[in-house]
């Protein structure tokens, strides 16, 4: 009887080791797959739930493996409603995790307020994550810049209200943030205003650039070695245009115009500028144009434009329109 307990353990011990090398494979397979998302553009996606992703004029950041992305999540009226909070580990299945801020009885996330493109970054120095959006009342008539913090990136915000320089209200719309290499805080807004936060990110220090284009609006800030590329769209309300960018190599100017995004008459592939997001990946990085295509009677129905941007020395560029391309997050890849 032990003899053949022995043999039949024998036999078992193959057959485990198998049943493991299997399970190997398959988890392999899995975690190799999971990063590769495939980005479809001008689409209704949804999330974990079956319902829209909502999260417009938004900004991400990647913590760990995951992606987060927070934006404006919209009715039909425009007015506030909420910031909410999705994860994704391939850039393409989202989960919906939270609302992060959400209207309040009064003040600048009260009734009949705006709230619009939520920006995030993470305050190493106070161990907080900060969200900088553009508040403002339904006619665009009291436009400033507002901060909240949270200890997780999908928590529970408090607002912090809104930013100054010097003590005095920085008097600004269509707000965007900007995280240098060195860990330096930055808030940009509208007619291509750049401004040095504090060390806390809740204040702001000094005015690196003081309007340095005109009619231009919807600003997205980021760094490639050493340059710096600006992007706009003009002022034409909801409906598209042709983007722009400008190139330096010092937040300070200054600046060179390099033209359009994407090529003329296309209205920057019927969008407009939101982010750009750096994909770093194990082999290379895919910077990833972040765009909004709005619905002008239906905003919170409208859509998203993600395409992978050419750099190529101070030249940014989207020469086609991918409608299906895929990003393989673990190593940077975009594949069209």
């Amino acid at each position: 009887m032990q003899g053949r307990g022995h043999l039949r353990r024998m036999i078992r011990i193959p057959a485990l080791f198998a049943a493991c090398a299997a399970a190997l494979l398959l988890t392999a397979t899995t975690a190799s797959a999971a990063p590769t998302g495939t980005i479809v553009s001008g689409t209704t996606w949804t999330d974990n739930n079956g319902s829209p992703v909502n999260a417009h004029g938004g900004g991400m950041i990647k913590v760990g493996g995951t992606y987060y992305w927070i934006g404006e999540f919209k009715d039909s009226t425009g007015a506030f409603v909420a910031n909410a909070c999705y994860s994704s580990t391939d850039l393409q299945h989202w989960t919906f995790v939270n609302r992060t801020l959400v209207k309040q009885a009064s003040g600048d996330l009260g009734p009949d307020r705006i709230v619009e493109r939520p920006k995030i970054m993470y305050n190493k120095t106070t161990n907080q994550y900060v969200q900088t959006m553009h508040v403002d009342n339904l006619t665009y008539k009291d436009e400033a810049v507002g901060v909240a913090t949270s200890s997780t990136v999908c928590g529970n915000y408090t607002y912090q209200g809104r930013l100054k320089l010097n003590g005095s209200t920085i008097k600004k719309w269509d707000s965007g943030s900007f995280q240098d290499s060195d860990g330096t805080g930055y808030v940009i807004t509208h007619n291509g205003n750049i401004y040095k936060l504090a060390a806390d990110y809740l204040s702001a220090v000094s005015q690196p650039l003081s309007a340095m284009c005109s009619n231009c609006e919807s600003p997205a800030l980021f760094k490639v070695g050493g340059t710096y590329y600006f992007l706009f769209s003009h002022r034409t309300s909801w409906a598209t245009n042709d983007n722009f960018y400008f190139t330096a190599t010092s937040l300070a100017g200054p600046w060179t115009s390099r033209g359009n995004l994407a090529p003329s008459g296309t209205h920057t592939w019927d969008s407009q500028t939101t982010y750009v997001l750096p994909v770093v990946g194990s082999s290379t990085t895919t910077y990833m144009f972040m765009g909004d295509r709005w619905n002008a009677s239906d905003l919170g129905s409208s859509t998203y434009v993600w395409q992978p941007l050419v750099v190529s020395g101070t030249a940014l560029s989207m020469p086609a329109f991918h409608a299906s391309w895929t990003i393989d997050t673990g190593t940077g890849k975009a594949t069209f």
